[in-house]
């Protein structure tokens, strides 16, 4: 499924959706950035991003630039901060976990091959960009296509024990 950007810009692919009788609480989702523009207001939300395709995304805000070149490392920025983007080196693909920061805590980590991460109780959406991956929940070995995504819902600690290619992991905690 896909969802028009707010600005009319562009769509994002969405990977996980949760909405109440308000709207959105949260949104994980995958985006194509082909052409340097405003970012969409998401006045009381906020926002963690990553690099997942190409390389020289910056976005410029009043209070500086956030540095976006590299794939994999999130970034986070308040929903509110009027954000430019510019394009380096070309087009870019970029993963969004947006939440309402009056309802649910967000987080983003990268689960490479080798490393392991340990997650508290929430929702966790562990996103697959490239290739195949594996990696084990709990000791239950589990294999992740490209663009593909598995959602775990985790009423305690979780271990996650990465075994090949690079995750993204998307978490949210309800407040």
């Amino acid at each position: 499924m896909t969802t028009p950007w707010r600005n009319g810009g562009g769509v994002t692919v969405d990977i996980a959706v949760v909405s109440d009788k308000a709207g959105d609480v949260w949104r994980f989702g995958r985006t194509p950035i082909v052409a340097p523009g405003p970012f969409s207001d998401y006045r009381g939300f906020d926002r963690v991003q990553a690099l997942v395709a190409g390389s020289g995304l910056v976005l410029k805000t009043p209070d500086g630039e956030i540095d976006v070149r590299q794939p994999f490392r999130p970034v986070r920025f308040a929903g509110e901060t009027p954000i430019v983007s510019r394009l380096e080196a070309g087009p870019v693909e970029v993963v969004n976990l947006i939440g309402d920061r009056a309802k649910v805590r967000i987080d983003m980590r990268i689960l490479d091959a080798g490393r392991t991460l340990r997650l508290g109780p929430g929702t966790h959406v562990i996103y697959n960009p490239h290739g195949n991956s594996s990696l084990e929940v709990d000791g239950e070995r589990h294999i992740l296509m490209d663009d593909h995504a598995l959602r775990l819902e985790a009423a305690g600690a979780t271990v996650l024990a990465g075994k090949t290619g690079c995750l993204l992991v998307a978490s949210v905690n309800r407040i």
